[in-house]
């Protein structure tokens, strides 16, 4: 019986995490300013980590765990230099 509820959960998990991304690739796309691109590109990192996270504790795998955990610092380094550069123009002093 939890078993059913942890994979229904999961799978809600998925839907629901697949809306965000796609809300946060249309601001990525329209985002009137590049403030709000960076925001977007962030939270669309972030929802696409959460999803392999989702991903390997459905399979039990931990190849996603490690691909979710390269995808938290590449984007965190990222969004970083972006709001660097938007602050003072450049990324390397």
């Amino acid at each position: 019986m939890s078993a059913i509820i942890i994979f229904s959960a999961i799978y809600l998990a998925k839907i629901i995490l697949a809306i965000a991304m796609l809300c946060s690739l249309y601001r990525l796309v329209k985002g009137p300013r590049a403030h709000d691109r960076i925001l977007a590109m962030d939270s669309l990192y972030l929802n696409t980590l959460l999803m392999f996270l989702t991903f390997g504790i459905s399979t039990g795998s931990s190849t996603y765990f490690e691909v979710a955990l390269i995808i938290a610092l590449l984007g965190f380094v990222s969004t970083v230099a972006l709001a660097k550069f938007l602050m003072r123009g450049e990324v390397i002093e």
